[in-house]
């Protein structure tokens, strides 16, 4: 971990709104049509193994994966989401833990998942991160990145009616390829749309790479 306060920070506001995060975010999957449709690409290339849901929060896809016949363990900083996570997924692994320090095996996982959560990672953290996610990969896995788009960080104390601090960083596409890339990773789609009427209203960019 490269920034012990910075993760500290993401866990405490995560821990403060994981019941709510849960009940407004939870089912957002129902309406998600492009999401799920990619979903079932990582299902399909990962060939019966496991995946791995890095940055589960409330692990409503982790369970969406083990409803369609697969394996997944989902990672998350936060104590309270992984506990929520276990409550209401009980198909799923679910393990706490940090995005730089993954507690996973080598070559674990046939795929991955990371929807949304290397947003809250300081820029020099990414390329570890990433080098963490292709550690746990078996060679040729499939990784899944989204992330909002653009350059802004947008930070809050409050979300919610909890008290949180925690930043937002928005990323470029090119940017988060390059990292991949340099990273052991073979990108081999880029997707971008606009938000759906539910959900914050961002434009999202998605990112399939290949471990090398």
């Amino acid at each position: 971990m490269t920034n012990g306060v910075n993760h500290g920070r993401v866990r405490g506001s995560y821990d403060a709104v994981a019941e709510e995060y849960r009940e407004r975010v939870g089912g957002e999957l129902a309406f998600k049509v492009m999401d799920r449709a990619l979903l079932g690409v990582v299902v399909e290339g990962a060939g019966g193994g496991t995946v791995a849901d890095l940055g589960c929060g409330p692990g409503h896809v982790a369970g969406w994966l083990v409803g369609q016949g697969v394996g997944a363990v989902g990672v998350d900083l936060s104590p309270a989401m992984v506990a929520v996570a276990r409550r209401d997924h009980p198909g799923a692994e679910f393990r706490v833990g940090d995005l730089l320090a993954l507690p996973a095996g080598d070559g674990e996982f046939a795929a991955a998942v990371a929807l949304y959560s290397v947003i809250h990672l300081e820029p020099a953290e990414l390329r570890p991160a990433f080098e963490e996610m292709r550690r746990v990969l078996r060679p040729g896995g499939a990784l899944l990145v989204a992330f909002h788009l653009g350059t802004e960080v947008r930070r809050l104390d409050e979300w919610w009616g909890h008290r949180v601090d925690v930043d937002f960083h928005f990323l470029e596409a090119e940017t988060v390829a390059d990292l991949l890339a340099s990273a052991g990773f073979t990108v081999t789609a880029r997707l971008e749309r606009g938000p759906y009427p539910q959900e914050a209203q961002t434009r999202r960019g998605y990112l399939f790479a290949h471990r090398d």
